[in-house]
C-alpha cells in the first residue's frame, strides 16, 4: 500500500516513515501543506497520515479538498492538540481516525490496519 505521510517534524516523520516501511508499505513524506496537496493530486494513496498543524496551513485544508473531490481514502489525523473540538472538526471533515501525539508506533500500526481493512 502507498501511504501519504504529512508531518513537519523531522524526528517524528522519520520514525513514522521507517515504521510504515517496516510494515511493508511505500511512503511519500511531505513536510508542508503545499507539498502534500501536490502529492495527493498526482497519485493514488491507500491511506493518508495527516498532521493538522503545518508550517504553511492546516492539514484540515487537505482533508476538506480530498473530500470535496470525492476521494474516499482513509485519513488518520495526527496532532499534538488533544482538544475535543479539534477531534470533532477533523471527524466532521471526514477523518477516519485521530491520534494524539505522542502515540506509540504500535498504536499507529493498529490504526493503519483498522482503517485499511
Amino acid at each position: 500500500m502507498k501511504v501519504l505521510l504529512v508531518e513537519d517534524s523531522v524526528i517524528l516523520g522519520e520514525a513514522i516513515r521507517d515504521h510504515v516501511i517496516a510494515m511493508g508499505h511505500a511512503v511519500v513524506w511531505c513536510a508542508t501543506l503545499g507539498e502534500a496537496c501536490a502529492a495527493a493530486a498526482g497519485s493514488d494513496f491507500g491511506v493518508v497520515l495527516l498532521d493538522l498543524r503545518l508550517p504553511d496551513g492546516s492539514g484540515l485544508a487537505l482533508l476538506q479538498a480530498l473530500r470535496a473531490a470525492k476521494v474516499s481514502v482513509p485519513v488518520v489525523v495526527l496532532t499534538a492538540f488533544d482538544q475535543t473540538t479539534d477531534q470533532m472538526e477533523a471527524l466532521r471533515c471526514g477523518a477516519t481516525d485521530f491520534l494524539t501525539k505522542p502515540f506509540s508506533l504500535a498504536r499507529l500500526a493498529h490504526s493503519l490496519t483498522a482503517v485499511t481493512t
